[in-house]
């Protein structure tokens, strides 16, 4: 018999870095109670994983929390682009990159955009707001072991702080414990991919004149490629405080040992340029940057998220905003299974869904690693020889082929060459912006605690009415909005020239459903003769209740 818990919750979350604490915003805003524990004591010190995406700002703005995200943000709000050169010394080299968003072409697609907020500034922002969602989080509380059967998990937690031990009973446990995922292990689950691309010592620094060697070169990263002395340059604040991150290489016997201050202050004089640099070190970590994607998602009740799923190159910063977004997929259909309104069958989806798109973003990374010729990086032969250009349609443009979706081409690949957001199934739901009752929205701001369905105003075609009769009869939390100029709409435009039915690649007797996270469920075309029925049989079949 099993013995009796200490703690009940229908989901633990192991793991409180980015993805961890993201997991318990999406779901605090979702109502699901959850409990967090995280083996360190608090949030990360390092400045590191600074590039939050455009997609993810999108899911940060519907959970409320973009204002405060950019606030901690404020001192690097100015800095754009990649600058690599040999020497920071005069004004060699090129800009591989200069401007995130030339010519302000995003906001056609999207409401928000690019945000650099390093990890140690947007930790806190996570926190603070999962805690007053109600999020239970407990830092310095480590998980020892877990045990699964048909009905939940049951996890043995120690305090460190005082070495007590307690067990918890979860219906679902999500693992965001990092690279080397003590659960993903104990799951049995391997990896794919080319494996081990580089290694780097990351230091953290002040220096009271390196600001005056940069000038007014305001970048994100500096590429240093001078041939005794290569590195990356990070400004934390453009004025005393850089991060430099330093190739290791223990290929060739190189310990962890060898990189002393000393050696460390050295490397990043001779890196910028200027032999008598002021370097003052104040804290160092090393990484391993790998390209691995888990070899499956899920193991019952067990689901994997963040690294612990999916490792990648640093250039893009993809891994983090990948890792983000499994949670924002995974949280939603968590939320509807507990509730009552989906089948445990929908969550066999997030592997369909988010494992492909791991698998196109990784590659797409290395790729991305290749084409900045990333310091310390000498691929292996066909490493990052993926396809090249630009990210947006990897950042915006993902899809799923197959999962919680109907009426997609499986063949249709994940990562298109080009970025299409029509509306088509599996596509992330196009922005458009709005008004209601005199407040601006994007379409996008629609998307969270329910499933929508958008219709023209008037609905000649009965999607509306069949909407919020399904609804109301069959318990599902399904808001139905109808978009138009005149009186009857819900939704008025607040840009004139535009139609919201051809922009989702409908018509004006067509209906197009979005799920709670933004992606194109599925759409119709015309008026259907018992739109009720249509409704009914799309919604089994989505959330798996037939």
């Amino acid at each position: 018999m099993r013995q009796k818990a200490d703690h009940h919750v229908p989901v633990l979350i192991v793991g409180g870095s980015l993805v961890g604490l993201s997991m318990s915003v999406f779901l605090g805003r979702l109502g699901v109670r959850h409990l967090l524990v995280e083996r360190h004591s608090g949030t990360s010190m390092h400045p590191r994983g600074r590039g939050n995406n455009v997609r993810t700002m999108e899911l940060f703005r519907v959970a409320g929390i973009e204002s405060d995200i950019k606030a901690a943000a404020s001192l690097l709000a100015d800095n754009h682009g990649i600058l690599q050169t040999p020497t920071l010394v005069g004004d060699a080299g090129e800009w591989l990159f200069k401007e995130i968003d030339p010519g302000g072409g995003l906001a056609r697609f999207s409401p928000t955009a690019w945000c650099l907020c390093s990890q140690n500034d947007l930790e806190p922002v996570l926190a603070d707001s999962a805690r007053e969602l109600g999020g239970d989080l407990r830092y310095f509380h480590r998980m020892e072991s877990f045990e699964q059967d048909a009905d939940g998990v049951t996890a043995t937690i120690t305090d460190r702080a005082t070495d007590e031990r307690y067990t918890v009973r979860a219906d679902y446990l999500v693992a965001a414990d990092g690279p080397r995922s003590p659960v993903r292990e104990a799951l049995g689950i391997g990896q794919t991919g080319p494996g081990e691309l580089f290694a780097n010592v990351s230091v953290t620094f002040r220096s009271d004149t390196l600001a005056d060697v940069v000038g007014d070169r305001r970048f994100i990263c500096c590429y240093l490629t001078g041939p005794d002395a290569d590195g990356a340059l990070l400004p934390v604040d453009n004025k005393e405080n850089w991060v430099f991150h330093a190739p290791w290489h223990p290929e060739r016997g190189e310990t962890l040992d060898d990189f002393t201050e000393e050696r460390l202050r050295d490397h990043i004089r001779r890196a910028v340029g200027v032999p008598e640099l002021d370097v003052r070190t104040t804290g160092m970590a090393s990484w391993r940057a790998a390209e691995r994607v888990a070899e499956r998602y899920s193991s019952g009740r067990v689901f994997l998220a963040g690294d612990s799923a999916h490792e990648m190159s640093p250039t893009g910063a993809f891994g983090s905003n990948t890792g983000i977004q499994d949670a924002h997929n995974l949280a939603w259909k968590l939320s509807a299974v507990l509730s009552g309104w989906a089948s445990p069958a929908l969550l066999d989806s997030y592997d369909a869904e988010r494992r492909p798109v791991a698998r196109a973003t990784s590659a797409r990374a290395s790729a991305r690693s290749v084409e900045h010729s990333h310091p310390g990086f000498a691929p292996a032969p066909g490493v990052g020889a993926g396809r090249r250009g630009g990210i947006l349609n990897v950042v915006l443009g993902y899809r799923y082929p197959t999962g919680a979706v109907l009426d997609t081409d499986p063949a249709h690949p994940v990562v298109a060459d080009t970025l299409t957001l029509d509306g088509s199934p599996g596509t992330r739901a196009p922005h458009l912006w709005l008004k209601r009752g005199g407040l601006r929205l994007s379409t996008l701001d629609l998307y969270e605690r329910s499933l929508v369905l958008l219709t023209d105003a008037p609905d000649d075609a009965g999607w509306h009415a069949a909407a919020r009769r399904v609804a109301t009869e069959d318990a599902v939390p399904l808001d139905a909005y109808r978009i138009g100029p005149g009186p009857d709409a819900d939704l008025t435009y607040d840009t004139e020239g535009i139609d919201w039915a051809t922009l989702h690649g409908t018509t004006a007797d067509g209906a197009i459903l979005i799920r709670p996270d933004g992606f194109v469920a599925w759409r119709a075309t015309a008026a259907a003769p018992d739109p009720d029925g249509v409704l009914r049989e799309v919604l089994g079949t989505l959330l798996s209740t037939h």
